[in-house]
């Protein structure tokens, strides 16, 4: 690289420009903030109250597997969110080019990966509060990925949203249930 050329030094060394200076800097960190951006996290204080809800609606006081149930709604409310974002990826792309997905701050690969890993832990947490909590868990899974990969765009979206809030009520009920 010759002096006179675009990024050159005054030694005619390259120069790093300003911008990729800061995105090496703060690499872990912008990683950190577009991955809490594709999972929505300040979403995640609206998730537990469902879980609680269910629990007090049969009169059970919160216990350990409450809080697993819980654990298992953030998961799979957390596997919606990766996966909506991974299924919309086209959309986003002409729409919303600054969401992670698009502008490249996530790679899709990974955020399919995290969906089915958060789904798969939102199943095991299910499955430690008790055989019926798994079984409500379990299509709850299912219709988060029903709505996100075919239905959203569909008569029966609506449908599907409100069977997912209704059974992640029913999951705080049923780890009240025990095992």
């Amino acid at each position: 690289m010759s002096h006179d050329e675009p990024g050159a030094g005054p030694s005619g060394t390259a120069v790093t420009p300003p911008s990729a200076l800061r995105t090496r800097s703060d690499g872990r960190r912008g990683t950190l903030r577009a991955w809490a951006e594709l999972l929505r996290v300040p979403a995640l204080f609206t998730v537990p109250g469902d879980v609680l809800a269910g629990a007090a609606a049969v009169s059970a006081r919160p216990t350990p597997r409450t809080l697993l149930a819980i654990g298992s709604s953030l998961c799979l409310y957390e596997a919606g969110m990766a996966l909506n974002d991974w299924a919309d990826r086209d959309e986003d792309a002409r729409e919303r080019p600054h969401r992670p997905l698009p502008s490249g701050r996530v790679h899709p690969t990974a955020a399919l990966a995290a969906a089915c890993a958060l789904t798969a832990a939102g199943l095991t947490l299910a499955a430690r509060a008790g055989r019926p909590a798994l079984g409500v868990a379990a299509p709850l899974a299912a219709t988060v990925w029903a709505y996100d990969l075919t239905l959203k765009h569909t008569p029966a979206g609506p449908a599907a949203m409100a069977a997912a809030r209704g059974l992640d009520l029913l999951l705080g009920a049923a780890a009240g249930a025990g095992r």
